[in-house]
């Protein structure tokens, strides 16, 4: 693996098209390199999953919510980008993109619900110390795909999962809805059953979280 680190981050991409804000110095900014030959492009999730859990390992209150931004309650503390080229029936490279919000206190985007460790706990964080941490375990659940304990991460990843439980607003290109989480499955699919009783089956941005979240001044 290689991994690229900035303290400025100019142009941080997010999904969507989105940016990602991020203060000189202040937070976490980062991209893995990986070959992962030996995942099949149909199963790509897992990959995912891996950061998303080495992510949410910096603090218990963390939760992934699908497919891997990372939350603390209902705001936004980390998010990641994931791009993969293929190799014949294999992936070939992935770069592997992420921010983490550290000791930035401001934010000045239009992103709806931001937050950072240090908004949390009101103390500043060693970034190092964090990186490192993240970097460990993304190479420990890595090493759990390649050993074949794919359903074991699948398991660990939603036990960290925002919403799990509970009946929740969502809304897809009919509308919104409530529903409450049924299952992910190993492709990455989202499975949502509504009020009716049906059990609908979403891929990523086909359906969008409702979190109804006052930004502070």
């Amino acid at each position: 693996m290689t991994l690229i680190t900035t303290d400025d981050q100019s142009k941080g991409r997010g999904q969507k098209g989105n940016s990602w804000e991020s203060e000189v110095n202040k937070n976490l900014t980062f991209s893995i390199v990986c070959h992962p030959d030996f995942v099949a492009p149909s199963r790509q999730f897992v990959l995912s999953q891996a950061i998303a859990l080495a992510v949410s390992s910096v603090d218990e209150q963390l939760k992934v919510k699908w497919p891997n931004d990372i939350y603390f309650e209902d705001k936004k503390i980390s998010g990641t980008l994931i791009e993969c080229d293929l190799q014949g029936k294999h992936i070939g490279n992935c770069i592997i993109g992420t921010g983490l919000n550290v000791n930035q206190t401001t934010f000045r985007s239009n992103a709806p619900n931001p937050v950072s460790l240090k908004q949390i706990y009101g103390k500043d964080f060693d970034r190092e110390e964090i990186l490192q941490k993240i970097i460990d375990g993304f190479e420990h659940f890595y090493d759990m795909i390649l050993n074949g304990q794919q359903e074991e991460l699948r398991q660990q990843y939603l036990s960290k999962l925002y919403r799990r439980e509970g009946w929740y607003e969502y809304e897809d290109a009919d509308g919104r809805f409530t529903a409450e989480f049924v299952d992910i499955e190993p492709t990455g699919h989202l499975l949502l059953r509504k009020a009716s009783g049906v059990v609908k089956r979403y891929e990523f941005k086909e359906v969008r979280f409702v979190i109804n979240v006052e930004r502070e001044a």
